[in-house]
């Protein structure tokens, strides 16, 4: 999952919105280095995180990628899975993906504790670039996969996964619609057991 789904997860789980976009830039225990509801958005993150790529239909969908491909198939089909949440977007939340995005720069710009550098850059560039409404368009995820494989020379072939997830979108999307919700649910069973803890 990428940042829309995180931040949707979270708003599900009323998760701290920090704390679940947080998950990509703390490294190791976060105890004792943020307040504890971030720490728990950091935890839920992760499970999200581990889930989503273990999940079945997700392990199978990984095989549509050449081997050349497999190992950045992980984050093409992150990256993929926000796309499918943004064009799918009314079936999952009342608010529009707009005031949805907005609501959650609006809170997450609230936080009072310090932030890794690496996230405050990449959150600035995301609300500055209206990141989570772009995701509706295909190529906005395909330009995405571009720039990241721009960042090192290992992450080059990173730029060839688009051409997988456009031969392969209905089907690709189809397993979004099925699996997305198991998500959600197992999210809000691991949440409710935290809470009762």
């Amino acid at each position: 999952m990428n940042f829309l789904a995180h931040l949707h997860i979270a708003d599900y789980n009323q998760s701290d919105l920090v704390g679940n976009l947080l998950g990509d830039f703390v490294k190791g225990n976060p105890e004792n280095k943020y307040p504890q509801h971030v720490v728990d958005g950091i935890r839920l993150h992760r499970f999200v995180d581990k889930f989503t790529d273990t999940h079945p239909q997700v392990l199978q969908q990984k095989s549509l990628f050449n081997e050349k491909l497999k190992r950045f198939s992980p984050i093409a089909l992150d990256m993929f899975w926000d796309h499918c949440l943004a064009c799918e977007w009314p079936s999952f939340h009342k608010l529009t993906l707009a005031d949805f995005s907005h609501y959650c720069k609006t809170a997450c710009q609230l936080a009072d504790y310090t932030v890794p550098d690496s996230y405050q850059t990449t959150m600035n560039a995301m609300w500055s670039g209206e990141w989570l409404i772009s995701y509706q368009d295909i190529n906005s995820t395909l330009y995405a996969l571009d720039r990241m494989s721009q960042r090192s020379p290992r992450m080059g072939p990173l730029a060839d996964c688009g051409s997988t997830l456009l031969k392969h979108y209905s089907e690709l999307r189809d397993t979004f619609l099925h699996f997305y919700p198991d998500v959600l649910t197992n999210a809000k069973l691991v949440v409710e057991k935290h809470q009762q803890q």
